[in-house]
């Protein structure tokens, strides 16, 4: 290396600190080398507003009615969690154990499909919600292509099974998605807080756009704002997915500089809605459904 010449690492790092990725700048990929930053020309296809788990609190969280209420709020796009069930389907839950949302016990993982179709995830919201099922991936799907909905996919994966479930989510969305065939319904937005869901989902699905879930500026994968950016660009994501209190100028423009379009959670607040959208977010996900109208 000529002497005064920068390590490409060293290099990508002196680039973020000034916010900005200039067009062909060599960004890391994978492990696998380098590419070159793309333009950052494509419109952003997604509504700002997007409903968290359905409709936030005012129904059972990840549950068909909980997307029917928030659609009935004027909401277009929902977020969802995915996980894998003992047989290996995917179905709709939060948390990796059931006792929160359901009638059952233990982690949600052991029982299989069928066993999971039998549980209650309605009554501990509400005596009107008793009896909601917990849906498959593709039941959530089949809604969605039939209403015009939407979805952002959280991938969260079982213990141990972060990039299974990633290639699992890619693979059933891209067959059963037809974006790009009928011209006009982007494809879902997959997103995850585990690097290796997001390599499992672009593995199986290379075109489905993905979205680096961060919550805190505390992992050794991204110690800082700047770390999070390149790790983002590294998985080829397409959009940096913080909790909204992460969201600064600064950080805003190493996002934007690098490409990504910049999405905040969970925002419930309406001065911080007014603050977040002033700084230029692309999409506030929410559980304030009947709070915020979306646009």
């Amino acid at each position: 290396m000529a002497a005064g010449a920068r390590r490409p690492e060293l290099q990508k790092l002196a680039i973020l600190s000034q916010g900005v990725i200039p067009e062909g700048a060599l960004v890391p990929a994978s492990g696998q080398g380098y590419h070159r930053k793309m333009p950052f020309t494509s419109a952003w296809p997604y509504p700002r507003w997007i409903a968290h788990r359905g409709a936030g609190t005012l129904a059972p969280e990840n549950t068909l009615p909980a997307f029917r209420l928030g659609a009935q709020h004027g909401y277009r796009m929902f977020e969802c969690d995915v996980r894998l069930s003992a047989d290996g389907v995917l179905f709709l839950l939060h948390d990796d154990t059931l006792e929160r949302t359901t009638d059952g016990h233990g982690p949600a993982g052991r029982l299989t499909m069928g066993q999971l179709a039998q549980l209650d995830a309605g009554s501990w919201h509400s005596p009107a919600c008793v009896g909601a099922a917990i849906p498959t991936l593709h039941t959530l799907v089949d809604a969605c292509l039939a209403q015009d909905w939407l979805l952002n996919v959280e991938i969260k994966p079982n213990p141990g099974q972060a990039r299974e479930t990633g290639q699992a989510a890619g693979a059933l969305l891209d067959r059963l998605w037809p974006a790009g065939r009928d011209g006009h319904r982007p494809a879902p937005l997959l997103t995850s807080f585990y690097p290796q869901a997001l390599e499992g989902a672009r593995a199986a699905a290379p075109d489905l756009p993905r979205g680096l879930l961060v919550d805190a500026f505390d992992r050794a994968e991204y110690p800082d704002a700047a770390a999070a950016v390149a790790l983002a660009v590294s998985l080829e994501c397409c959009a940096l997915v913080l909790n909204y209190g992460l969201w600064t100028p600064h950080t805003i423009a190493l996002a934007h500089g690098a490409g990504l379009r910049c999405l905040g959670y969970t925002v419930n607040d309406a001065a911080a809605a007014q603050y977040l959208i002033g700084l230029g977010l692309d999409g506030l996900i929410t559980d304030a459904v009947a709070q915020f109208k979306p646009v």
